[in-house]
């Protein structure tokens, strides 16, 4: 007959997971009445922009490893910058159909928004 320790389950510890020495630098931007989250590298969509070649924000909030900073609206002292890589690119088509069965009532409508591709540079 085995004893009451053979029968003792066996479990087995894992170490907590550390959190890395620096993460990378987050931010909230506003860009055409949306809200993005923004790190450095990183290549996004926003509503169409102006001519020029690069674009800065105000950032509504900044996370810096353990840090966070809150704007009211915006964080001051802070930007962030952002090259445009294409000025102009199309979204896909959203078909918008109004139908009345028995009454020959149809309409469709078809919609193609126009935005921006930026890539974020550097939040300063």
């Amino acid at each position: 007959m085995p004893t009451a320790e053979a029968q003792k389950p066996i479990t087995q510890t894992k170490p907590a997971p550390q959190r890395a020495a620096s993460s990378p630098k987050k931010a909230v931007i506003a860009s055409g009445g949306k809200q993005y989250i923004v790190q450095e590298g990183e290549v996004l969509e926003v509503e169409l922009l102006g001519e020029a070649k690069t674009a800065s924000f105000e950032p509504l909030l900044v996370i810096d490893g353990e840090k966070i900073s809150i704007g009211t609206p915006h964080v001051e002292g802070v930007k962030v910058n952002a090259e445009i890589l294409e000025l102009e690119v199309k979204a896909d088509k959203v078909i918008a159909i109004r139908y009345k069965s028995k009454k020959r009532v149809h309409k469709r409508r078809g919609h193609r928004q126009r935005l921006s591709r930026i890539k974020v540079v550097q939040i300063i």
